[in-house]
């Protein structure tokens, strides 16, 4: 149905839309709402009612690939860590079970499109598809694999895909969101990254990126909520959260359940400078949980204390970030591997800047070993002998 290139990446309501928001089957209001293994169990069934439909196989994926990173906190760190390099990410170890289901799904979809497209070498639909499984395929190889080249050819064939879709169907905005996405991180990558073959001649460029983007938030059909995500993201990286803060909104005002939108608006006032708003969101999403709100069963206390020490910390409120990080660290199990080593390393920050040097040292040894692989694990090391340091301009 859709693809998101979380490798060239990780949604409602933008102002001006030309046409009005499409409704979504109940499986992908499970999946922008976070609950996945509803979303999965739909996605699973629908291969078994339509097991020559390529689509139903590539939600099947995307499901399967979705809810790791959840559970990874990589969707979370990829809105997060808008400044991490395209090319730098934690690697993910699903089971073997999902790696052999997201493996045997992909297999399928890519078989079933290619089936007809030797049939019928202008079929849209089928086209459309196999450019998504090779943007699955491409997350995958990132994310997973840390195939970097890999991903990276696959997603240049998922844009040689749709382009085959829009030179059949020019009105089809849909398929525009690979490209544009495409233009905006190849515009984004080192020069001898472009150097490559499969490059070759290929300059991309980010601001038509966004350009593009923002044409099919604002008109597409099935690809809609996905572009206001990236848009969202793009501007993120791009150091404009103002532009950012209106999409994130909407999408939580369309996806109530989905609790990461409104923690991403957290940063996105800590960006523009605006913490009052930031600490509104979080005293709003504490109450809620508290309350026993059901459309935060997933979000816990320790996610929020975390969000509100690392907030904390940025505006140099250092003994009110080490009381919330030492109530997110206190609960370290129950949040995911990277925030469990980010509040760990986010605590030992604030103690250094305290001087408090024997609690900075141990608070950065819990980081690296309850997620040893982690960034926030190997940036701990670096204060291991001397203490963390903070510029003026930060």
């Amino acid at each position: 149905m859709k693809t998101v290139l979380t490798l060239l990446l990780l949604a409602a309501g933008i102002s001006g839309a030309a046409t009005p928001d499409p409704p979504l089957p109940p499986a992908f209001e499970h999946f922008y709402n976070l609950e996945f293994p509803k979303a999965v169990a739909s996605f699973r069934a629908e291969t078994v009612k339509q097991p020559l439909d390529p689509d139903a196989w590539n939600n099947l994926a995307q499901g399967l690939l979705y809810s790791e990173m959840y559970h990874a906190g990589a969707l979370e760190s990829e809105l997060v860590n808008g400044s991490n390099p395209f090319v730098r990410r934690e690697k993910m170890e699903p089971s073997a079970e999902v790696a052999r289901d997201f493996d045997n799904s992909v297999a399928k979809a890519m078989s079933l499109s290619q089936d007809r497209i030797a049939k019928n070498p202008k079929d849209r639909d089928a086209l459309y598809a196999l450019g998504v499984t090779y943007g699955l395929r491409a997350n995958y190889n990132y994310l997973v694999r840390k195939a970097w080249m890999d991903s990276l050819k696959d997603s240049s064939q998922a844009r040689k895909m749709h382009a085959e879709v829009a030179a059949i169907d020019p009105k089809d905005v849909d398929c525009r969101l690979v490209q544009g996405l495409y233009d905006y991180i190849v515009g984004s990558l080192p020069w001898h990254i472009k150097m490559l073959g499969f490059l070759t001649g290929y300059r991309g460029d980010r601001e038509a990126g966004i350009k593009t983007i923002k044409l099919v938030a604002a008109e597409g059909r099935t690809n809609r909520y996905d572009a206001r995500l990236i848009l969202a993201a793009m501007y993120r990286r791009e150091r404009r959260p103002l532009e950012a803060l209106p999409l994130l909104r909407s999408l939580s005002a369309r996806f109530p359940r989905n609790y990461l939108f409104r923690l991403e608006m957290v940063q996105m006032y800590s960006d523009a400078g605006d913490m009052d708003p930031a600490v509104q969101v979080l005293d709003r999403l504490e109450a809620e949980k508290r309350a026993g709100d059901s459309g935060q069963s997933a979000l816990s206390l320790e996610k929020i204390a975390y969000y509100r020490g690392n907030l904390l910390f940025w505006y140099r409120d250092y003994a009110g970030g080490i009381a919330s990080l030492k109530r997110a660290t206190a609960g370290a199990a129950d949040l995911d591997l990277h925030t469990a080593a980010m509040s760990w390393l986010r605590l030992g920050q604030c103690y250094d800047m305290r001087g408090e040097r024997a609690a900075a040292k141990q608070a950065y040894r819990q980081a690296v070993q309850i997620g040893p692989q982690t960034d926030a694990a190997k940036e701990s090391k670096n204060y291991f002998n001397s203490a963390y340091k903070r510029s003026s301009n930060m």
